[in-house]
């Protein structure tokens, strides 16, 4: 798949957007997503306490920073997530053995843009709003979710978080669909700007819809001992 450059005199739809920008907002809006503590500031990267048992801290680096990386490889354990935004190709060989790497991941973002944001035909739409989260779900007639989606705000910048629709109702638009309900939803708490990291089949999905690459990331995670 091939995904748009970034111009490095400011992308048409995202302006002032830069890699260092758009971590710092999606690393932001996911804690909030996530209902984490929000990231602490460290010297090269955002650390995020997210306290479960197969992912206790999440570091988000905004650029690859060897040193920085080596550190973290180094002095971290079972438990620790990486997300850097730089290719695979760059990061892996800086990685020792204990660390898995994972799909491919892309930083992207957007200008935001209002658009039809009814439930399609044989769906029905609810939302809802919880702090700085609000959630959008289109239901189907056997009252099944059949695709749902959430976004944090913070200040300008709306997160959009865990995009998906169920097997059975796919190849009807209706992941599009979630998305132009949480942007009129973030526009109207005066958000202005989305960001997201997306899978690469998301990828494709928001590209359509005229997102714009900031960065590939590359996810890795020190896994937990399993039980024997």
């Amino acid at each position: 798949m091939t995904l748009p450059s970034m111009n490095p005199e400011g992308d048409r739809n995202t302006g002032a957007f830069d890699p260092a920008v758009a971590a710092r907002a999606w690393a932001n809006g996911w804690a909030i997503s996530r209902r984490t503590p929000a990231p602490v500031r460290r010297s090269g990267c955002l650390q995020i306490s997210v306290g479960k048992p197969g992912q206790t801290t999440r570091y988000v680096l905004p650029a690859l920073d060897r040193h920085l990386l080596q550190e973290l490889v180094t002095e971290t354990g079972p438990g620790s997530w990486l997300k850097i935004c730089a290719p695979r190709e760059s990061v892996s060989p800086l990685l020792s053995h204990h660390w898995q790497v994972h799909d491919a991941e892309f930083l992207m973002c957007t200008d935001l843009m209002g658009g039809d944001a009814s439930a399609p035909e044989g769906y029905r739409m609810q939302t809802e709003k919880v702090g700085e989260v609000a959630f959008a779900r289109l239901i189907a007639g056997s009252g099944e979710i059949a695709a749902g989606g959430q976004v944090a705000i913070e200040g300008p910048f709306a997160t959009f978080d865990q995009i998906v629709t169920a097997e059975a109702h796919r190849r009807k638009g209706l992941g599009r669909r979630i998305m132009t309900i949480l942007s009129s939803i973030a526009l109207d708490l005066e958000a202005r700007q989305g960001v997201l990291v997306a899978t690469e089949s998301g990828a494709a999905l928001y590209k359509a819809m005229g997102w714009s690459l900031v960065s590939p990331v590359t996810a890795a995670s020190y896994p937990t001992a399993q039980a024997g």
